[in-house]
């Protein structure tokens, strides 16, 4: 485990998350997003699909959340997601406080993985994911620090997995000088430049 890893607190990245999902309105859950197939209301599903999926990857609670694939079904909310998303989102950012979150093996999408490589996925999750939802509901969008660093070195690090294309998209140029999000987001095989109108 690396010392950025065993470090990194999940919370000033949740808290981020959960204060844009406070801000989408019942209008925009129709809307589009950086995800071609998703549309808010479906980007919003997945956020709490997979935040309670690697919730119980950290605490190693293995079982249904985390043996089903988030390809199964195209996600949707439930009728409390303005409670649960903060609810399970502190609870994630709980369960990766442990150091043993981070150690040994666990599940997350039916895959099992190191800890350590499911607390990456995880944050690049938060970090990009939270750009996608600020993008399609035009708000501001000020990732945390720390999480946002991590989640760059591991897309960077994926760049030439032959196995990327079953995860992300091709990467999208982005200039070497553009600000770490972008850069991020470029890695992650979006474009940068996306808005609600693209």
């Amino acid at each position: 485990m690396t010392d950025t890893t065993s470090t990194l607190d999940l919370g000033p990245q949740t808290t981020v998350l959960a204060r844009l999902a406070e801000g989408v309105t019942d209008e925009q859950l129709a809307g589009p997003t950086p995800c071609p197939e998703y549309a808010v209301r479906n980007l919003l599903g997945h956020l709490v699909g997979l935040t309670v999926a690697f919730r119980d990857a950290g605490r190693k609670d293995l079982g249904v959340t985390t043996d089903t694939s988030p390809d199964s079904a195209l996600p949707d909310l439930g009728p409390g997601w303005r409670e649960e998303l903060p609810k399970v989102l502190a609870e994630l950012a709980e369960a990766w406080r442990d150091p043993a979150a981070w150690t040994g093996m666990t599940r997350a999408g039916g895959v099992d993985l190191p800890g350590e490589i499911a607390g990456l996925v995880a944050t690049d999750e938060l970090v990009i994911h939270g750009w996608d939802l600020a993008r399609a509901t035009g708000q501001a969008y000020i990732p945390d620090p720390a999480a946002l660093r991590v989640c760059h070195d591991f897309l960077a690090a994926s760049v030439d997995d032959p196995s990327r294309g079953e995860i992300f998209g091709p990467v999208v140029p982005v200039r070497p000088d553009a600000p770490l999000l972008d850069r991020a987001v470029g890695l992650s095989g979006r474009d940068p430049g996306w808005t609600r109108r693209s």
